[in-house]
């Protein structure tokens, strides 16, 4: 499983190129169709650069793979991947095959003049990358030494390759009539072929595995090539596009009406929060159609609901098959390849695509509504009580490049700098493997702004970023290697050692300062100083702390009591001028079960400065080994400072 998760993310390298090829042919294809004239010097030159890439991609695939493959790769595991390409696919070019048979080329089997494809580019790939990380340290004697280190790699990838092409020449034609084969038995099943292709490809993306059913029908693997056939104008019209176009309405309009339904049955506090996911989300996946950041929302909050995504998923792709509607796209289903695709040849009726959209905008959002409801499933803005402070407690301190920011609060949840034992990226995913999971903080990842975390097996942990993560990922690693430093805590009020007093003090806000009666009497220290990268690194949100000396927690404002934590140690005020306060006694006393703690309070209680929260033991927590340290932190304004008084 690791090496698949590997392979797919490798395989976004390559085609992280064909937007580019898509976008080159897209104009040539326009120009051409709006001038009517097939010489048009404007039209000719894009269409053949959008060619360039697009009649090259088995070999960016090899080298792709031997980039994405290679355990810290540089130039060298690119080159090993084109040695082992140019080896191959010259030795089993059809007439160097009829020159080793001894026949003519006319006799060659077909499957010779269809091997340079993107399976045999992977195959390639693979061989580079696993000459680079075997073979890029090798020693060699004194007489040989010119030849060490990564200069033997290409050495070997070469002898390697001709074991390769020595296999394909006997394995290839199996290998081809049986890819062909699964090819023509989806085709003979006409538009429930495509249905079911379509269903399978929504059930492959929680484990990657997508990209490698994709390439049988995108790609030259099989015969089918719809993708790169559409992009050519080189298919046949009424049949190419088929694979593509369900995903169309299902991209653009569909997902977003499950986000309206996510949003619509969100608890009426959470809908601000579940807005700023789903909104991000939505947008992604009608204009670029990157699903990921959406469906990574609810599948693993509700897996029943990403099982009726997927049934969704292949019904469009079946009627879209069934419709006269063919559309393509170079990169993926969203608008943008919509608008490029419809002056193409092969587009077959796309005014219907948007017209199919706003069905499936209808569908999603009733079917979806009702089954949340109906079996309360805990989709963004629906969690339990527990869970929803939690998320509310969410956010990265302000300040900073904001992907340093966001890398610093994604290694302080994965367990430190040096818990990452391997670190990659995919088009939308960080993918690591992590030294100890368990000390894994999906809640703490999950405020810092992943949209979800995975853990397929192993020590294999991904976190769901979205379309940026590249930059988390690198600024993860300028961390990790000490090029940079972890972007420092936000800034706190002064410290100072006062006692809790009477009064009827209430929060009054003068710009960003939040005056506060102590809640509970003893020390008040910086939030930096708390034994925890959550509290201490603002994760959570700024404010400060207090080494107690008694355990009654009062309210430090009048507000309304918004939750008590069922083990009784912590609780959440919002205030009468709307600031959201945590009051979290201890740390990691959620594990004592409520033992030596006495709620005196409900939520939904109404409270005014003084009233006493909560009891603590603070001897039954220093015994249970947890410190007694308890930060008070606002929760809805990254900006503001806590003064206490």
């Amino acid at each position: 499983m690791k090496f698949f998760q590997r392979l797919g993310r490798s395989l976004m390298l390559p085609v992280a190129v064909l937007p580019v090829a898509a976008i080159l042919s897209g104009l040539g294809y326009w120009i051409l169709t709006a001038t009517g004239d097939d010489g048009n010097l404007a039209g000719v030159f894009l269409k053949l650069a959008g060619g360039a890439l697009l009649d090259n991609l088995p070999l960016l695939f090899a080298i792709g793979v031997s980039i994405g493959m290679a355990t810290k790769p540089d130039g060298t595991s690119a080159l090993a991947g084109l040695v082992s390409w140019l080896m191959v696919t010259t030795l089993l070019a059809p007439a160097n095959v009829a020159l080793f048979k001894g026949i003519e080329e006319s006799q060659v089997n077909p499957a010779f003049s269809n091997l340079e494809n993107v399976f045999v580019g992977m195959l390639c790939g693979l061989i580079g990358a696993w000459a680079y990380d075997h073979f890029k340290e090798t020693e060699l004697p004194d007489a040989l030494s010119f030849f060490s280190g990564r200069r033997s790699v290409a050495i070997i990838t070469a002898g390697v390759s001709l074991g390769l092409a020595l296999v394909l020449f006997f394995v290839w034609p199996l290998v081809y009539s049986g890819l062909v084969g699964f090819g023509e038995f989806i085709l003979t099943l006409g538009p429930v072929g495509v249905g079911i292709y379509g269903f399978l490809n929504r059930l492959l993306i929680p484990l990657g595995l997508h990209h490698a059913l994709n390439s049988v029908f995108w790609f030259d693997v099989a015969g089918i090539n719809d993708l790169g056939n559409f992009l050519d104008a080189e298919g046949t019209y009424g049949v190419t596009g088929q694979y593509m176009t369900g995903f169309f309405p299902i991209m653009m309009l569909g997902l977003p009406g499950a986000a309206l339904a996510m949003y619509v049955t969100a608890k009426t506090a959470r809908r601000k929060v579940a807005a700023g996911v789903l909104l991000s989300s939505a947008i992604a996946s009608f204009f670029v159609g990157v699903t990921e950041p959406l469906e990574f929302s609810f599948m693993f909050l509700a897996p029943g609901l990403y099982l009726v995504h997927a049934v969704f998923t292949g019904i469009s792709m079946g009627i879209s098959a069934l419709l006269p509607v063919r559309m393509g796209f170079g990169f993926s289903g969203g608008f943008i390849d919509l608008v490029l695709g419809w002056v193409n040849p092969m587009a077959q009726n796309p005014w219907a695509i948007p017209v199919m959209g706003v069905f499936w905008f209808v569908v999603y959002f009733v079917v979806f509504r009702a089954i949340i409801l109906r079996f309360d499933l805990k989709t963004p803005g629906r969690e339990d009580d527990a869970d929803l402070l939690e998320d509310e407690q969410g956010g990265v301190p302000i300040g900073g490049d904001k992907y340093a920011v966001t890398a610093t609060a994604f290694l302080a949840a994965l367990g430190g700098k040096e818990n990452i034992v391997d670190l990659e990226n995919c088009a939308t995913r960080l993918r690591m493997e992590i030294a100890d999971t368990s000390k894994v903080d999906e809640a703490a990842l999950k405020r810092a702004g992943a949209a979800g975390t995975m853990k397929p097996g192993g020590q294999s942990v991904q976190v769901i970023y979205g379309t940026s993560v590249q930059f988390v990922k690198d600024a993860m690693e300028r961390i990790i290697t000490g090029q940079a430093e972890p972007v420092a805590a936000a800034d706190v009020a002064d410290a100072a050692e006062v006692e809790g007093g009477g009064g009827t003090v209430t929060a009054v806000r003068a710009s960003a300062l939040v005056r506060l009666r102590q809640p509970l009497a003893g020390t008040v220290i910086p939030l930096s100083e708390v034994p925890d990268a959550t509290f201490a690194q603002g994760i959570m949100g700024p404010g400060v702390a207090i080494e107690p000396t008694s355990g009654e927690v009062v309210a430090p404002a009048a507000g309304t009591v918004t939750h008590v934590f069922p083990t009784g140690h912590a609780v959440a005020l919002t205030l009468d001028d709307g600031t959201e306060v945590l009051i979290h006694v201890g740390l990691d006393t959620v594990k004592m079960q409520g033992e030596g703690f006495t709620t005196l309070v409900a939520s939904g209680e109404h409270v005014s400065a003084g009233t006493p929260l909560l009891r603590a033991d603070l001897s039954a927590i220093r015994a249970a080994g947890y410190p007694v340290v308890t930060p008070v932190i606002v929760m809805n304004d990254k900006g503001a400072r806590i003064e206490l008084v």
